[in-house]
């Protein structure tokens, strides 16, 4: 059986667990996902996947 993760999904169900329970960290856990998701972006790795 092989399983397949996507980072791009687990990161974005992270930050929102700690959206639901920490609301202050809204602005802080979107800025850190889009810094995240930028830098993947420009190195050419938006299809990083966890084998």
């Amino acid at each position: 059986m092989n399983l397949h993760y996507s980072i791009g999904p687990l990161v974005s169900l992270i930050a929102g667990i700690l959206i639901l329970t920490v609301p202050r960290l809204l602005n802080y856990t979107v800025a850190i996902y889009l810094i995240i998701i930028g830098l993947l972006g420009l190195f050419g790795s938006g299809t990083l996947n966890l084998h």
